[in-house]
């Protein structure tokens, strides 16, 4: 199994620019099935999600052509397959082709979705919207087999601001007879992406960047052409490492709004860095404040920064405390940055970090994809040599890590 290997102690100078929002793009591509010929994609991130995505697409005989990071994806021959086991449990995100064969054929069997284990992710938001649509569900083993005679525009409240669910249902509803409202529903930068897509395609929808969506379903859909939005999530990290080791690192390619509740919170922390229209410029901060923080629902301050970010707290001159709000699991990282000489202890939903601690090389696992990304900032601000395994769970949301880190400076390669 390749592993990691991740030299520490050197600073970061140079560019990094950063890829498409992999929370963006795992949406865009099921999505792309509305259409009843073509689509194109641009800005499209190479990461092992969108590998498995691309499967997908095969199974319901979607074919593609790919040159560099743009996608055409061809649906004449778009055929209503089940989705299998191996390649749905791949993937949180492989539950939007629910909503997108739902809507163009009223029936989708489906394996249940996989991803990253950091508790309890149920997708019964999705199902209570699909019902309101006029579906009915069936779970029979590990599969979901959705029918709907016809699927008609309601109104559906979600009870909680789900990404997911909100995605979900406008896709399903975007070929629904009459007018859909979802209120309560996310306003992500990744969902306004979506809505952008399929308003290309022709479809009527309105709300962007707000909690309420209102869908008036079309007859049909075409032509989408979108450009996936620079991932905020992969900018963050790489500005939380520019504050451990940088040296007027620049992260460009970003949209600095998209961050703006981690960029004020590295303010409080009393790092400094230059703000411009699309990068950051960061170095090394050696007087990091401690801070209380609790992960929301955007704009508040991300559950998928959450764990980078503890890194640098482990860093910081006195006790944090860290409120996670939206996973329950989402600290089994913590204990393995303990292992490399941190100072974090747990209890239910709560972590408190002291520090300054130094931290040590080890030979870790990677316990999941943002947890991943918190110990590879931590092996990369040790004196030493760190191995990290199951590093697929890495590259899952990070096109490149590899390669951008080198070309700034870091020691790291995959070995086997």
């Amino acid at each position: 199994m390749p592993k990691l290997k991740i030299e520490g102690g050197h600073k970061l100078s140079g560019d990094i620019l950063i890829s498409g929002a992999k929370n963006s793009a795992v949406a865009l591509l099921p999505a792309s099935l509305l259409c009843t010929s073509k689509s194109k994609i641009v800005n499209l991130p190479k990461i092992r999600d969108i590998e498995y995505l691309l499967k997908i697409l095969k199974v319901v005989n979607c074919d593609y052509k790919i040159k560099e990071n743009i996608i055409e994806v061809y649906t004449t021959n778009l055929t209503n397959n089940p989705i299998p086991e191996h390649l749905s449990e791949q993937m949180r995100a492989s539950y939007y082709f629910m909503g997108t064969l739902l809507a163009r054929f009223k029936h989708i069997e489906i394996s249940f979705p996989g991803g990253c284990n950091i508790g309890a992710r149920p997708i019964d938001l999705h199902i209570k919207g699909f019902e309101a649509l006029g579906a009915t569900v069936t779970i029979i083993k590990n599969k979901y087999i959705i029918d709907a005679k016809e699927l008609k525009g309601t109104t559906i409240h979600l009870d909680f601001p789900s990404v997911g669910a909100t995605i979900n249902l406008m896709l399903a509803s975007s070929l629904a007879k009459g007018t859909t409202i979802i209120e309560n529903a996310a306003c992500e930068p990744e969902i306004g992406n979506v809505i952008d897509y399929l308003i290309s395609m022709g479809l009527n929808i309105e709300g962007k960047n707000t909690n309420r969506i209102v869908i008036k379903g079309a007859s049909s859909l075409d032509n989408g052409f979108i450009s996936v939005c620079p991932d905020r999530i992969e900018a963050s990290t790489y500005v939380i490492l520019g504050a451990l080791i940088g040296n007027n690192l620049k992260i460009k390619g970003i949209n600095t709004e998209f961050i703006k509740s981690l960029l004020d919170t590295l303010k409080t922390c009393g790092v400094n860095f230059k703000e411009l229209s699309n990068e950051i410029i960061i170095s090394k901060c050696n007087n990091i404040k401690p801070i209380d923080i609790k992960t929301e629902v955007y704009p508040g301050f991300p559950t998928d920064t959450q764990p980078p970010f503890v890194t640098l707290l482990t860093q910081a001159n006195g006790t944090s405390i860290i409120t996670e709000t939206i996973y329950e699991s989402r600290f089994k990282f913590a204990s393995l940055l303990n292992e490399m000489g941190a100072n974090t202890e747990s209890n239910g939903n709560i972590l408190k970090v002291t520090g300054p601690t130094k931290l040590s090389p080890k030979t870790l696992y990677t316990p999941d994809l943002r947890g991943g990304a918190a110990l590879v900032l931590a092996a990369l601000i040790t004196k030493g040599t760190t191995y990290l395994d199951n590093i697929s769970l890495i590259l899952r949301g990070y096109e490149d890590i590899v390669e951008k880190l080198t070309k700034v400076g870091a020691k790291i390669s995959v070995i086997e």
